[in-house]
């Protein structure tokens, strides 16, 4: 007798809606709502982010060829130290308390799927750092001995270096939002691997161009005032950005069909 062929299981897709941009007033007001419920543990990761700006400008200071890769880096490897505020909203929407805990529980119940998607986005980040530096320090001749120079340099410059960076910076952005803009949440909610995370979000953003550009340039112009107020304008944006991404999430992907991740108590 011979034994039945055994039922392969398919990757799942979760339907994708469309969401006009009128959206994104309604996340940031959820947004908003959900860092005033979560009060100080919402806070602290403004708090971190902030910190960890202001290491990573000071460390440029000593070097300035890090300094155009690592600002971007950074915007790489942004989304998913929000894993922590996507639980925090979750434990809102359910009616609950948000404790800090709840954070540091996401991180543990999803351990393995955030590594992995950690450690990609640190590999390009580090990538995108290590050609900043390449493409400066081989194609650019101007004097530069200082951040003051390299910024004199960037409102003077009469080569295509800059221009081609920027546009290497651009795509690299692009990648990144596309890959992220609702996997890392989906990773903290569902029980789901990387790759299915990371096509569906892929599946998210083409079935909703316009309003994701128009949300990928809100966080653009809320990283660009944060940076213009010596990192401290992330103690509020970056929470306030991450409980939105979370609500954006929940409005695009239709997850009905997919059971939760299991959550620490």
């Amino acid at each position: 007798m011979t034994e039945a062929p055994r039922e392969q299981k398919r990757p799942l897709r979760p339907p994708i809606r469309e969401v006009t941009p009128t959206g994104i007033l309604r996340w940031l007001r959820l947004g908003f709502r959900d860092l005033f419920k979560a009060g100080w543990p919402s806070l602290a990761h403004g708090l971190i982010v902030t910190a960890i700006s202001l290491v990573i400008i000071g460390v440029t200071f000593l070097f300035w060829p890090l300094l155009p890769g690592a600002v971007s880096g950074f915007l790489v490897v942004g989304p998913v130290l929000a894993a922590g505020l996507y639980a925090l909203s979750y434990r809102i929407e359910q009616g609950e308390p948000a404790r800090f805990r709840d954070a540091v529980n996401a991180w543990r119940c999803g351990s393995r799927c955030l590594l992995r998607f950690g450690l990609l986005l640190v590999g390009i980040g580090t990538a995108w750092v290590l050609l900043s530096v390449v493409l400066f320090h081989f194609f650019v001749h101007a004097e530069i001995h200082g951040p003051m120079d390299f910024l004199r340099y960037v409102v003077a410059q009469d080569d295509g270096i800059f221009l081609l960076w920027t546009i290497l910076a651009g795509l690299v952005a692009a990648v990144t939002f596309a890959i992220t803009v609702v996997s890392v949440p989906m990773l903290v909610d569902r029980d789901v691997t990387t790759p299915q995370a990371l096509r569906t979000s892929i599946r998210a953003v083409s079935r909703n161009p316009v309003t994701m550009t128009a949300w990928a340039l809100f966080i653009l112009l809320a990283s660009g005032f944060s940076v213009a107020t010596m990192m401290l304008g992330f103690i509020v944006l970056y929470p306030v950005m991450g409980h939105a991404s979370w609500h954006l999430y929940r409005d695009v992907v239709d997850t009905s069909g997919i059971p939760l991740r299991k959550r620490a108590g």
